[in-house]
Parts: structure tokens; C-alpha cells; sequence
């Protein structure tokens, strides 16, 4: 069976975006490439909510980072790409496609199809909604080693407790640090 996996970057603080969802304290360098190439070929589809799809639609199909960085931006246009949203009207970017109700019937359904797993990247409303649903399987959260001070916090659509267990870590040369978790979905968390 498919795993739905959720990568998100996170500063120290608990945030995975600025009060404004600004991006712009993300610590990536070459180490960290290598990593995101190695992640996206254990992947065949990506999972987005709107504003994440939006951003990453703006920016992967350009010139710009397919001359900054050509491996990552061609696995990103190549691969299949779903976005779920209530409020976007069409996708315009390839091989992408909408679904605007029964998030958890249709995860479901991808989870039970042959294939590698799914992964979500970014998308903070709709890692939320997955583990809600019981269809998050692997957390993999990258720290950087910053804070904020304010944001919008990882998770902070949940209502009920999540508890996490740690499966593995990794230690980046920039600082960052890796924690892949998976949930424990329990009665009365």
C-alpha cells in the first residue's frame, strides 16, 4: 500500500511560514538538493492545497529555475500533481490535477493504487485535514535552525492531540535537522 508522507520545513519555533507565508528564511544549500532529488524520486505524486500549489506553479515551470535548478524543477513538472481545494477554479500547470471535495475518499483510493508513495510538500491546511482523517503515515520535518517569533504553526488546524513517534533523524552540515516522525493514531490521543 501507498504511504502519504508530509515534508515540511519548520523553524525551531514551530513555524512553517512567516505571519505572511513568507518563505524566505528556508537554509538550503547543496546537501540539501541532493536530499530533495533523492526524496522526490521516492515519490510518484505530489500533494498540494491551494497556496502552496499556487506558489510552486509560479515558480517551477519558469526559465528562471529550470536554469537555476534543472533537476529538481524537471522531477517537479514531470510528475503527476493534485491539488485540493474547495476554492481554485482550474490548474493550469501540467499533469496537474483538481479535487475540490472527498479529500479523504479520494486519498483513500490513491493510497489502495499500485505505485510508489504520495507525498505532500508544504500544504499546512491540508497535513492538518490527512491527519484528521487517519491518512498521514510519515511527518518529515526539516528544523532550521531559526525562529520567528510568530507565524503560522505547523498543525494548528488539529483540534485533537497528535503524538508522534520518532522513526529516524538526520543532521545536515547547514544546521538543519531532519526528524521523520510517524503518528500514532490512538483512541482518546
Amino acid at each position: 500500500m501507498r504511504r502519504v508522507l508530509l515534508f515540511m520545513m519548520v523553524t525551531v519555533d514551530g513555524y512553517y511560514a512567516g505571519p505572511n507565508g513568507e518563505i524566505d528564511w528556508h537554509n538550503t544549500d547543496d546537501e540539501f538538493n541532493d536530499f530533495a532529488v533523492a526524496q522526490l524520486n521516492e515519490v510518484d505524486t505530489l500533494l498540494f492545497g491551494r497556496l502552496t500549489y499556487e506558489m510552486m506553479a509560479s515558480y517551477w515551470p519558469t526559465p528562471e529555475a529550470l536554469k537555476d535548478d534543472p533537476v529538481v524543477a524537471g522531477k517537479m513538472n514531470a510528475l503527476p500533481k493534485i491539488v485540493f481545494s474547495t476554492t481554485l477554479g482550474e490548474v493550469r500547470w501540467a499533469n496537474t490535477r483538481l479535487v475540490n471535495n472527498n479529500l479523504a475518499q479520494e486519498l483513500t483510493l490513491l493510497k489502495q493504487q499500485p505505485g510508489k508513495d504520495l507525498i505532500i510538500f508544504g500544504s499546512g491546511d491540508l497535513a492538518a485535514s490527512c491527519v484528521k482523517h487517519g491518512l498521514l503515515d510519515e511527518a518529515r520535518l526539516m528544523v532550521n535552525p531559526v525562529a520567528l517569533g510568530h507565524g503560522k504553526a505547523l498543525f494548528q488546524g488539529l483540534h485533537d492531540r497528535l503524538r508522534l513517534k520518532l522513526l529516524n533523524m538526520r543532521r545536515f552540515h547547514s544546521g538543519n535537522v531532519l526528524l521523520y516522525y510517524e503518528p500514532m493514531i490512538a483512541a482518546g490521543n
